[in-house]
């Protein structure tokens, strides 16, 4: 059984998409494509199920929350465009599209009504297609060893994609529906790092992007593919 913390909110009523994905992720501990079947409930026990072929489904009751598979590394289509500086990060930052007021405004990675949320506020790169934050994961996130548990890594790389997919366009919504991605290399708790995010495609209500986490040194360290999807119009 696992439970996802209140804290770990994206929407104000459920688990934040990325980190969730991540949460399942690491039950399988090897690249994975996650995909979330309903919003992930907060401070609820949920079954943890380990099928053939390193299948986990996380349920509540009867119900499907989610469901992860192990990814090929190679199997990730997303490119990661040339490295984005930390100067051009904060300057993208300040261009900033999230609300502070709205299902998303307290979520804990990007919620510009949180005192303690991550901060990555993913803005517009100027010429060039896509957006970009710095980051410094807080001290509170780090392991023994200094390194970001790679929940917290999923989650990063999944609130840019919302921003990169609507760029040129009045910003929409999007629920996570699918998360790919793999960590390369530790993400230190306490350095500067630059999160990135680009459009991949758009079709119909979905739209898919992809997002990295680079070093200060342009590095990547994590890469990430996210299928959104959004809600049909009423």
């Amino acid at each position: 059984m696992i439970e996802i913390d209140k804290r770990f909110n994206g929407p104000l009523e459920s688990g934040h998409g990325g980190y969730c994905s991540g949460v399942v992720a690491g039950l399988i501990d090897a690249p994975a494509e996650v995909s979330l079947r309903r919003p992930v409930p907060l401070g609820r026990s949920l079954e943890v199920v380990r099928e053939q072929g390193g299948v986990v489904r996380l349920l509540e009751g009867e119900a499907l929350i989610a469901d992860g598979r192990p990814l090929e590394p190679e199997s990730l289509v997303a490119e990661v465009p040339a490295a984005v500086s930390v100067e051009q990060a904060r300057a993208a930052a300040e261009g900033y599209r999230g609300k502070d007021h709205g299902d998303f405004c307290r979520c804990y990675v990007c919620g510009r009504a949180r005192e303690d949320s991550f901060e990555v506020f993913a803005g517009a790169v100027e010429g060039r297609e896509l957006v970009a934050s710095p980051w410094i994961p807080p001290s509170w996130t780090a392991r023994q060893d200094g390194s970001v548990p790679d929940e917290h890594v999923w989650a990063v790389l999944d609130c840019p994609t919302l921003f990169a997919s609507y760029m040129g366009e009045e910003l929409g919504i999007g629920f996570l529906a699918r998360m790919r991605a793999r960590v390369d290399a530790p993400v230190r708790a306490g350095e500067e790092h630059v999160v990135v995010g680009w459009p991949i495609e758009t079709d119909g209500r979905k739209r898919l992007a992809g997002s990295a986490v680079l070093s200060s040194a342009g590095e990547p360290l994590a890469v990430a593919e996210v299928l959104m999807i959004e809600p049909r119009a009423e």
